[in-house]
């Protein structure tokens, strides 16, 4: 083994931690292995960004590369990693038959972010105004392309609790294949609980999240035609700050003055808007994974109403940051309590400190997850043997989407 060890991440997109959770947790795997003495090399086929982070000022190697070129092979070749992670199951698809032939013995990690094959049923289901069953999972192509990823791979970074526990019980996944490693934060003290601004020098109502990410755009039009004018009937003076990056045209025109509901787009410091708003609203209705926007709001010590999916898997049995709630009338009267009752509001912002501070903590998990990699690059070999659905797919893997790619390199000439 290398006496110093090389990450190589393969990025579906490049960081952008202000834009979204996604970015946000990739910047806490880049920290963490960096922790460990890893020398880090991001890449990825996405054009540059505004938004996206400076990775070489953070001590990360960045290079770009192409789809379906086999300059990727002489790449990967001579950078010889010793771990590769793939930024979610697209990536491996594309780039996971390349590393395993060219780099062998580099251990194979995936970051799901969220189940996407769970995400997209569930909205499917929401589409077709019936309840979410797992059986729907079956039915969609994603979930075969993303389990046979999963099972590629030598170990999958899972966010949530509940989706690790579906692909056992569901898919009959391995546990061994599966670790949880959550959103990885600071501790919160009793010096930053103090300096958040107070209930009464807060005001105002805030949703922000993401508008490519699509149960971010259904949860703001929930808002517009259902949710809002009841919060308005019984709050005549309330506004509603509607932030997010990549808002489109479609979005922009919700924009209403008369109703105190503003589309203000991207947040240039999203932290310094949600600690100064008073609640934040999260009624989405279908989607997977732990919300970003929602343990942000217990950063900031502001209370949220949201939707079980919205804080599934989050808490555990801790109470929530303020209210989750399904129903239209419950939401709306959990949204007027928090906004007017400062005693509740209190409590809901301590619940929230302490979800962060018994779950989230980097501190937690950190020395577990460095002896997991360890542990399995001691004895990788064995570990994969008892893989072999794994194996199976990486060998037809090898024998058609190899053969693919090599076609469509050869066309592009």
């Amino acid at each position: 083994m290398n006496q110093v060890q090389k990450l190589l991440i393969i990025g579906f997109v490049w960081p952008e931690p202000n834009s979204s959770a996604a970015g946000g947790r990739m910047m806490q795997l880049i920290s963490l292995f960096k922790e460990q003495g890893f020398s880090i090399t991001f890449v990825s086929p996405a054009q540059d960004s505004d938004f996206m982070v400076d990775l070489e000022k953070c001590g990360v190697d960045k290079k770009s590369i192409e789809l379906n070129n086999s300059s990727f092979d002489v790449f990967i070749k001579e950078l010889n990693p010793t771990v590769v992670l793939f930024d979610r199951f697209m990536m491996e698809e594309q780039f996971g038959w390349r590393v395993a032939e060219n780099c062998p013995d580099a251990l194979r990690l995936l970051d799901t972010e969220d189940l996407h094959c769970l995400r997209l049923a569930r909205q499917k289901a929401f589409k077709e105004k019936r309840p979410f069953n797992t059986t729907d999972l079956f039915l969609e192509d994603v979930a075969k392309r993303e389990i046979a990823s999963i099972l590629r791979c030598d170990l999958s970074l899972m966010i949530s609790k509940f989706e690790m526990e579906l692909l056992e019980s569901v898919f009959k996944i391995d546990k061994n294949l599966l670790y949880y490693l959550p959103f990885l934060l600071e501790p919160i003290d009793i010096v930053e609980i103090h300096e958040l601004p107070s209930f009464e020098e807060r005001k105002n109502f805030i949703f922000i999240g993401n508008f490519l990410h699509e149960p971010n755009w259904n949860a703001v039009q929930y808002l517009k035609e259902t949710i809002w004018a009841l919060i308005k009937k019984q709050l005549p003076e309330a506004i509603l700050h509607i932030y997010g990056a990549y808002p489109s045209q479609k979005v922009l025109q919700l924009h209403n003055n008369k109703e105190g509901f503003l589309i203000m787009g991207r947040a240039i410091d999203a932290q310094d808007v949600v600690k100064n708003s008073r609640v934040v609203l999260a009624p989405l209705r279908f989607g997977a994974g732990i919300k970003g926007k929602l343990l942000e709001a217990m950063q900031c010590g502001t209370p949220s109403v949201t939707t079980f999916i919205g804080s599934e898997s989050m808490h555990d049995d801790l109470p929530w940051n303020g209210f989750v709630v399904d129903s239209v009338a419950d939401f709306t009267d959990a949204a007027v309590r928090l906004c007017q009752d400062k005693t509740i509001w209190l409590k809901a912002q301590q619940n929230g400190i302490t979800i962060i501070n018994q779950r989230y903590l980097k501190e937690l998990f950190k020395d577990d997850f460095a002896k997991k990699v360890k542990m399995l690059q001691s004895d990788l070999q064995k570990h994969r043997l008892t893989n072999f659905m794994g194996a199976m797919l990486q060998h037809h893997t090898l024998n058609s989407t190899k053969y693919m790619s090599r076609w469509i390199e050869a066309k592009n000439k």
